[in-house]
C-alpha cells in the first residue's frame, strides 16, 4: 500500500494483479481438491452442433498456425483437448488486440470495446456470437478458466485508447499485465500443472504472469521507434527523466550514450521477468512445457538483437532470424523434459 497526495491509501499495481493471481489459483486448487487432478469435461453435445464446434476449433488452429508458427508447433505435443483450448484462447486474444492495433483500429471507440465485453459475457454464459466465440465458449466449460483476465485484457485495450504515456513503472506494469500478463493467467488452467510439482499453485501462476510481463516489455523495447511515430511512448517517464532523456529525444531517434545506458537498464529488467518465468515453466504438465519454453527463448532473444543493433530501436527492428528460431526449438525441448523441482519455490514479489 502507498499513500496518494490526498493522504489516502492506494493499492499498488502489483497488489491489484496479485489479487487476481490468487483468485485464479484458487479456482484450480478447488478442482484439484475435489478431483485430485484437473479434469477435462467432455464436449457438450447438442444435435447438429458437434461438427460445427469441431470446425470452429480447426479454424482457431489455422489462425494460430498462421500468426504464431513456432508456438503452434509446440501445441501439437499437447493432448487434443488442451491443444484446441489453447488455440481458442489465442484467437480470442488476437481478435481483442486487433481491435486497437488492427486495420480498423482508427474506428474503434470505447463503446465498441464495451460491446466486445458484452460478447465476452455472453460466450461465458454459453451464448457465443460466432464460430470462433463458440470454441472459447466450449473451452471455458471444460477448464477452470475465470472471466476476469479476459475482462482485464479488454481494459488494456481501453488504456490504449485513452493513454499514451506512463509516469512510472507501476503504471506500466499494470498495462503490461492487462495486455499480456492476462494471457498467462488464462492459459495455466488449460496447460495444467505437473502432478510431480511441489510448487504452490500461486507460484506457477506468478511465473505465467512474469512471462506475459516480460514479453510485453520486450515488445515495448523492440517497437520504441514505431510506437513514437504513432504518438505513443511506453517507457516510464520518471526513468527517462532520471537518465537525462525526454520525449523529444525519442522523437529525434538518435542513439546516444544516455540512451544506451537507459536501454541497458530496461533490458535488464525484462530479463529479470524472463528468468522468473523460466523457473515456473518446469512446473507445468510435461506436454505443455515445450511451446511455452520455445516462446520464452525466442522472445528473450529479441533483447539480444536490440543489443546487437547497438540499441537502435528507433529505425531498426530487432528480430530473430529463422536459423536462430530453428536452433531454439531443440533447446526448448531439452529444457522441457526437465522434471519439476522437488522443493516449493517462493512466490516472487517484485519491487516496482
Amino acid at each position: 500500500m502507498v499513500a496518494n497526495p490526498l493522504g489516502e491509501s492506494a493499492v499498488s499495481s502489483e497488489q491489484k494483479v496479485y489479487d487476481v493471481v490468487l483468485k485464479q489459483a484458487s479456482l484450480v486448487k478447488k478442482q484439484l481438491r475435489s478431483n485430485g487432478y484437473l479434469d477435462v469435461k467432455p464436449d457438450i453435445i447438442l444435435p447438429g452442433n458437434l461438427s460445427l464446434l469441431s470446425k470452429a476449433y480447426d479454424r482457431c488452429g489455422e489462425v494460430c498456425a498462421e500468426y504464431a508458427k513456432t508456438f503452434y508447433l509446440g501445441t501439437l505435443l499437447m493432448t487434443p483437448e488442451r491443444r484446441r483450448a489453447i488455440w481458442a484462447i489465442y484467437v480470442w486474444c488476437r481478435r481483442t488486440d486487433e481491435l486497437v492495433d488492427g486495420p480498423n483500429a482508427s474506428h474503434i471507440t470505447p463503446t465498441a470495446l464495451d460491446r466486445w465485453e458484452l460478447r465476452l459475457d455472453d460466450l461465458f454464459q454459453g451464448r457465443p456470437f460466432d464460430m470462433l466465440d463458440a470454441a472459447l465458449s466450449d473451452t471455458v466449460t471444460k477448464f477452470p478458466v475465470d472471466i476476469q483476465p479476459f475482462k482485464d485484457m479488454i481494459e488494456g485495450m481501453r488504456m490504449d485508447l485513452r493513454k499514451s504515456r506512463y509516469q512510472n513503472f507501476d503504471e506500466l506494469y499494470l498495462y503490461c499485465y492487462y495486455v499480456a500478463g492476462t494471457v498467462g493467467l488464462m492459459s495455466v488452467p488449460v496447460m495444467g500443472i505437473s502432478p510431480e510439482s511441489q510448487a504452490t499453485t500461486e507460484s506457477v501462476y506468478n511465473a505465467a504472469l512474469a512471462l506475459g510481463i516480460a514479453n510485453q516489455l520486450t515488445n515495448i523495447l523492440r517497437d520504441v521507434g514505431e510506437d513514437a511515430r504513432r504518438g505513443r511512448i511506453y517507457l516510464p517517464q520518471d526513468e527517462l527523466e532520471e537518465a537525462g532523456l525526454s520525449d523529444a529525444d525519442i522523437y529525434a531517434g538518435k542513439v546516444t550514450d544516455k540512451w544506451r545506458s537507459f536501454m541497458k537498464d530496461q533490458i535488464k529488467r525484462a530479463r529479470m521477468f524472463f528468468d522468473e518465468a523460466e523457473k515456473g515453466v518446469t512446473e507445468l504438465s510435461e506436454a505443455s512445457r515445450w511451446p511455452v519454453l520455445a516462446s520464452l527463448l525466442l522472445y528473450r532473444q529479441i533483447l539480444d538483437e536490440i543489443e546487437a543493433n547497438d540499441y537502435n530501436n528507433f529505425t531498426r527492428r530487432a528480430y530473430v532470424s529463422k536459423a536462430k528460431k530453428l536452433l531454439a526449438l531443440p533447446i526448448a525441448y531439452t529444457k522441457s523434459i526437465i522434471r519439476p523441482s522437488r522443493t516449493s519455490p517462493e512466490l516472487r514479489k517484485y519491487n516496482l
